[in-house]
């Protein structure tokens, strides 16, 4: 079965890696734009230079609204969630947009809280912290990764 997300280990470090899954790059969704914009203001102008020029605003407010909403998807695109865990501590990054989150804490301290409920994030919380992470893997395989992260914790703490 193909997964979401990534575990990968060297030595006594262990790294989760779940990414936003998206079938265009940036690069490639910018194409895919500059041909669909392209296309409809060539045919609306065609129809503008016949005398139907009505249809000229209306296809640039179509293109506008694609552009809007191919930039918000553009900026997701490489959204991803990476969870690193070795005997010095565990590292959460969560890159959203053009942000990115890392918070760490002693492994010793984390508890895993995942019951399986829908739409329920896996939580990391430690010392009044909660972080919840699993956006990116699917309700189905969350319990499996909930269940690898409890192991490998307690493994460490030993």
């Amino acid at each position: 079965m193909q997964r979401r997300w990534v575990h990968e280990v060297s030595g006594h470090r262990h790294e989760w890696l779940s990414k936003q899954n998206c079938s265009l790059t940036p690069s490639q969704l910018a194409v895919v734009f500059a041909a669909l914009s392209g296309l409809s203001l060539a045919i609306a102008g065609l129809f503008a230079l016949s005398g139907a020029w009505m249809v000229l605003p209306f296809a640039l407010v179509e293109v506008s609204a694609l552009g809007i909403a191919f930039v918000f998807h553009a900026r997701h695109a490489t959204d991803y969630e990476r969870i690193v865990l070795s005997p010095d501590g565990l590292l959460v990054e969560i890159s959203r947009a053009s942000s990115l989150v890392q918070q760490q804490c002693v492994p010793a301290w984390i508890r895993v809280e995942y019951t399986g409920r829908r739409r329920e994030l896996i939580a990391l919380v430690a010392a009044g912290r909660r972080i919840e992470v699993g956006r990116f893997v699917p309700e189905s395989e969350r319990s499996d990764l909930a269940r690898q992260l409890r192991s490998e914790m307690q493994l460490m703490r030993s």
